[in-house]
């Protein structure tokens, strides 16, 4: 088993950042990580077997068809190769709590209060909806020293949120001398951390990366297996179709990947990659201003490659009759999604073909351009 040395060894290796001035990591104390309760008893069945027991049902944040997130006093996770806008999700979730009345935590080991703040002003979030609904924590110490556990158990009892964001796993991991790797570990951490959250009653979403070839991703964050298998909620890949920023509008796909309750995958449509549960969409008004949407699914046989799209009509102009096997060689982007925008740009009459021996030629007929580029475009026009 690899040791907390060993995990510390290999992360830092990997560029992981450790927080400055913080103490030597402690020994996880098990006994100050879970409480006095007594659960070894057999559970009174009685709501069960006379038809009084209630599923769970997601109602912690929503989609913009009023279907839920997240299920509350449940754990959760939300995967994405970074740019695919998980922070961008996750406060748009809290928006929405806020809104309804309920509290939000953010508890970030990565950023500060002035990006995250910042973006929930980007959002339009009320000033007074975030001093009244909303608590940002940035531990830079483990949660056993001094009375840092206490400090949150009093934030939560005094906000009573409904969603709390943990943003950093494996930042926070190696804070307590975890190793994201090792499967003990990753159970030990939610032990310590994550699990007497969600028994606070609050939807508890920790967010992390995935491993960067898509090939061998899998169906949970980089890390241990258990990092999924622990989870009693929902896990979430998000898959970035084009990235977020300032002046572009970025959008990915909100993919299931496990739910343990059963009742979201009802609400999301089959794909290649799991449930495909939402499009997550991100329009960059300004420097300041950022309208974020967590769409309902459309019809898959609808969806459009917009950004390979234009890349195959800019080489196809350059380079007129080329083949597919050609476009397929040139254009950045993975082959089956390549041919994918060819075949939308022939449907929708941008581009023509014509046979050539044993292949087919593509010629542009008409200009095409994606319409997020055109929409930041028509922006420097009106200026």
């Amino acid at each position: 088993m690899t040791t907390a040395e060993d995990a510390h060894r290999i992360l830092d290796g990997a560029g992981v950042r450790r927080p400055e001035g913080a103490p030597p990591p402690a020994d996880v104390d098990q006994d100050e990580a879970v409480d006095e309760r007594r659960t070894w008893a057999p559970i009174d069945l009685s709501d069960v077997l006379e038809g009084r027991y209630q599923a769970p049902a997601p109602t912690v944040g929503a989609r913009d068809d009023g279907v839920g997130l997240f299920y509350p006093g449940r754990m959760h996770s939300v995967a994405a190769e970074s740019e695919a806008g998980k922070t961008w999700l996750m406060l748009a979730a809290c928006r929405t709590e806020m809104e309804a009345g309920n509290g939000a935590v953010y508890l970030d080991f990565e950023d500060d209060e002035g990006g995250i703040v910042g973006r929930l002003l980007a959002l339009g979030t009320a000033p007074d909806l975030i001093r009244k609904y909303f608590a940002y924590i940035r531990p830079e110490v483990p949660i056993n020293f001094g009375g840092n556990r206490s400090d949150l158990d009093q934030a939560l009892g005094d906000l009573r949120p409904t969603l709390v964001t943990i943003d950093g796993v494996t930042e926070g991991m190696v804070m307590h001398a975890l190793n994201p790797l090792d499967n003990a570990d990753v159970a030990t951490f939610g032990r310590l951390l994550v699990r007497p959250v969600a028994d606070s009653g609050a939807a508890v979403v920790t967010l992390d990366h995935v491993v960067k070839n898509s090939e061998s991703r899998g169906r949970y964050a980089i890390g241990a297996v258990h990092k999924l298998n622990g989870l009693n909620g929902a896990a979430y890949n998000l898959e970035n179709r084009n990235p977020f920023g300032v002046g572009v509008t970025g959008q990915s796909g909100l993919f299931i990947t496990k739910d343990r309750p059963g009742q979201l995958r009802k609400h999301a449509q089959n794909a290649a990659t799991g449930k495909w549960f939402a499009d997550l969409v991100g329009e960059s008004l300004d420097t300041s201003e950022m309208d974020v949407v967590i769409k309902a699914p459309m019809d898959p046989a609808q969806f459009r490659p917009t950004v390979l799209m234009e890349r195959v009509a800019e080489y196809l102009t350059q380079y007129p009759g080329a083949s597919v096997r050609q476009i397929q060689d040139n254009v950045k982007g993975r082959s089956e999604k390549i041919r994918d925008a060819v075949r939308w740009l022939v449907k929708d009459e941008y581009v023509s073909v014509e046979p050539h021996g044993q292949s087919f030629r593509h010629t542009l007929i008409k200009p095409y351009a994606d319409p997020a580029s055109a929409w930041v475009n028509s922006l420097g026009e009106k200026s």
